[in-house]
C-alpha cells in the first residue's frame, strides 16, 4: 500500500470497506480525501477479487500554512512547528519549538514578517482573502498588553506636563492598539505621522476640537 501522508492505495473485500481501512491509517475523515477507485473487488459469485482505491488527502488552507511554515523553518534550521485552525475568514497559527524566540524578533518584526508572507501564499489566486495570524509564545498578547500599559503611562504624564510624547516607530497593528486604548481617554488624543516603516504614533493633550486619528 502506497502511504506518504497525503496519497494512499488501501484495500478492502468492497469499496467501502477499502475507503474505510485507507481512512483509519490515514487518520481522516471522507470529507477530507478525494476517493479513485481503482478496483472493484467484483470476483466470481463475490468471491476472488478484492476492492482497491485510492485515496488523496484534500489540503485546506490551513494545511498549506502550516506546509509553507514547516518548509521555512526547515530551510532556516529552526527546530519549530506550525499548528494551524481555520474558520470562515481567518486562519489562527501558533507555533512551537526550541527556537521560537528567534522567531519573534526586534519588536515581533520576525514575526510579522512570517505573517506576510504566510498570507501572500494563503491568498494567492484566492477569490476571497483570509486573514492569517501567526503567534508564538502567546507573544501577541503579552505585546499588547506591553503598549496598553505604555499608553496608559505616556498619557497619565502628557495630561500632567502638557507637552506631547512621539513614540518610536511601530507597525499598523500595534498603531491601533495605541490608538484604541486612549480613544476615548477626557485629556490626551493621539495622531500617526511619518511614512512607513517609520510611522510613529504622537500622544499630545486633547484640544476640543481634537479627536484621535489612526
Amino acid at each position: 500500500m502506497m502511504n506518504d501522508g497525503k496519497v494512499m492505495e488501501a484495500k478492502g473485500k468492497t469499496v467501502e470497506e477499502a475507503i474505510f481501512n485507507g481512512l483509519t491509517q490515514m487518520g481522516l475523515g471522507i470529507d477530507q480525501v478525494d476517493v479513485e477507485i481503482l478496483q472493484e473487488g467484483k470476483g466470481f459469485l463475490g468471491l476472488g477479487k478484492s476492492a482497491t482505491v485510492r485515496l488523496t488527502r484534500k489540503f485546506s488552507d490551513a494545511d498549506r500554512a502550516e506546509e509553507f511554515l514547516d518548509g521555512l523553518f526547515r530551510k532556516m534550521g529552526i527546530s519549530a512547528m506550525a499548528h494551524a485552525e481555520e474558520t470562515d475568514d481567518m486562519i489562527h497559527i501558533n507555533v512551537d519549538g526550541d527556537s521560537t524566540g528567534v522567531l519573534i524578533g526586534r519588536r515581533g518584526e520576525t514575526l510579522d514578517s512570517l505573517q506576510y508572507l504566510t498570507s501572500l501564499v494563503i491568498n494567492k489566486d484566492s477569490e476571497t482573502y483570509k486573514r492569517v495570524f501567526v503567534d508564538t509564545e502567546n507573544y501577541r498578547k503579552k505585546r499588547e498588553e506591553t503598549l496598553v500599559n505604555l499608553a496608559n503611562r505616556i498619557a497619565g504624564k502628557v495630561a500632567k506636563t502638557g507637552r506631547r510624547v512621539v513614540l518610536e516607530p511601530m507597525n499598523p497593528y500595534e498603531r491601533r492598539i495605541l490608538h484604541a486604548t486612549l480613544h476615548d481617554h477626557p485629556s490626551v488624543c493621539t495622531v500617526s505621522e511619518g511614512e512607513e516603516p517609520y510611522r510613529r504614533v504622537i500622544i499630545k493633550k486633547k484640544r476640543t476640537t481634537q479627536t484621535n486619528n489612526k
